[in-house]
């Protein structure tokens, strides 16, 4: 069963989707995340165990690479992809309970901001670490993060921007969250943004990078 967690983790890694995809070009007509997927289940592995041993751990390989400019946006899209294949076979088990998320992540980009390619790769990576993750989509008022995150009181929220003429909402939002809710941990991140602007507005966390993100999870969620 490790081989066939491996195979799995192999496929998120690279970007293999199905056994009709045709990318990577040198996994050509092998099996996929998909098929691989559904075969460990066949075979009587948990839904926990291939989300611990293959998608996480796969997920994890790309978020590496990416921090290290090893692989690029393109990539890491194919891997989300073939990560989100995977997941259509575990996510009855998410609902029936018999796998638990290891947390809620509420994201969005913020009002006035429709840019959403950075905010989905971070949604996509996040959920492929066995998040659950609440997407806000694009133009996200302070109301709005507000709203969700009291409806998920355990959540941490992440904020996304890419037009430093947004800067100035997105500190608004921080504020009008802790003013509501403030012990909650709030995340930015985006091309605008850095450390020093992330302590300037009271966030809690900045990544420049998903990695970052997924790594300040992991020690924070409950």
């Amino acid at each position: 069963m490790e081989e066939l967690f491996n195979q799995i983790a192999n496929c998120i890694e690279f970007g293999k989707i199905n056994k009709v995809s045709v990318y990577p070009p040198n996994m050509k007509g092998q099996e996929g995340a998909d098929e691989l997927t559904k075969k460990a289940l066949d075979y009587g592995a948990t839904a926990q165990d291939i989300l611990s041993k293959a998608l996480i751990t796969g997920m994890e390989k790309v978020g590496l690479k990416f921090r290290e400019n090893k692989v690029f946006v393109p990539q890491v899209l194919m891997s989300a992809k073939a990560m989100a294949t995977s997941m259509v076979h575990l996510k009855p088990f998410f609902s029936s309970g018999q796998i638990k998320h290891r947390g809620t992540f509420i994201i969005g980009t913020v009002e006035g901001d429709l840019h959403d390619i950075g905010k989905n790769l971070v949604s996509m990576m996040v959920e492929g670490n066995g998040f659950q993750v609440i997407d806000l989509g694009t133009d996200v008022k302070a109301e709005k993060f507000i709203e969700a995150a009291t409806e998920n009181p355990e959540s941490i929220i992440g904020l996304s921007a890419l037009l430093t003429t947004t800067m100035a909402n997105m500190e608004k939002i921080v504020t009008r969250v802790k003013q509501e809710l403030p012990d909650r941990k709030i995340c930015i991140g985006g091309a605008p943004v850095n450390q020093d602007f992330c302590e300037k507005i009271n966030a809690d966390y900045y990544s420049p990078d998903p990695q970052g993100i997924i790594e300040y999870l992991n020690k924070t969620a409950v």
